[in-house]
């Protein structure tokens, strides 16, 4: 049986795993090959990408805007299937789409995994399917087709709901530092990290990710002290909207040069 790439990276890679979050789509409509060729090159160690949609509750403003971006340049989960299919000749990095549920359904759950399967995808985060519906109607259809899905957590999730969460997860488990919208902050307050040693001091049979608010060095640094690595959203989208003068391949290096002190 072959060991999904998840799985790989954990083993291999004990600490400062960086997970990039990417809109597919975003900037331009066919950016999205480059983009993960690109940060795999320069140092990224799992790729999210995200499935553009018109309501994206729990975004913040910088991932509204690239989303949208990306609806008007056309981009549709069809499309991104397609645009994908090659990908697995240049990029090894694990993949994951995330996404509403919304353009899921549209698509149908196994035409969805069945695609994700076909495409090299490893894995999937829909933060609005609610763990108890993925685990009596989908969790068997996702391990039917080897796709791994990570469920979320936050700050205000109590220990028992945490344990039955982290119990569902595969791969890993999505650590939401805030128990608000994605988007940069600069720090990491007293309050994240006593929520992060609790979580750490529970031994959770997957490892963990932190997410939402981690935009440099230093969030990133704070966070890896607490899980194993951490995932960079908006930051980056907002590095991909800057530096015009600049290819798209140099804003992926000055970023995570600047992430990893390179």
């Amino acid at each position: 049986m072959t060991i999904n790439r998840i799985d790989q990276l954990f083993r291999e890679r004990k600490g400062e795993i960086l997970s990039v979050y990417v809109t597919a789509g975003y900037p331009g409509l066919n950016d999205t090959g480059r983009l993960l060729e690109a940060l795999q090159e320069y140092g990224a160690d799992m790729v999210e990408i995200g499935i553009p949609f018109s309501d994206p509750l729990a975004d913040g403003p910088v991932i509204q805007q690239s989303s949208q971006v990306a609806l008007r340049n056309g981009m549709k989960l069809d499309l991104l299937f397609s645009q994908l299919k090659e990908i697995r000749a240049t990029v090894e990095i694990p993949l994951l789409l995330m996404g509403y549920l919304n353009p899921v359904l549209q698509m149908g759950m196994e035409e969805f995994l069945s695609r994700c399967k076909d495409t090299g995808i490893d894995g999937v985060i829909i933060p609005d399917l609610p763990p108890a519906e993925y685990e009596t109607r989908y969790r068997e259809l996702f391990r039917s087709y080897g796709i791994y899905y990570s469920l979320l957590i936050t700050p205000h999730t109590d220990n028992e709901r945490i344990d039955r969460i982290a119990a569902l997860s595969e791969g890993f488990l999505y650590l939401v530092a805030e128990a608000s919208t994605t988007g940069a902050r600069d720090s990491v307050g007293d309050h994240q990290k006593e929520y992060f040693q609790r979580l750490r001091e529970m031994n959770l049979p997957v490892p963990g990710l932190i997410g939402f608010g981690i935009s440099n060095r230093e969030t990133f640094l704070t966070a890896c002290s607490y899980a194993r690595g951490a995932i960079i959203g908006s930051a980056f989208i907002r590095a991909l909207g800057e530096n015009n003068a600049l290819t798209l391949e140099e804003r992926v290096e000055k970023f995570i040069r600047g992430i990893r002190g390179a």
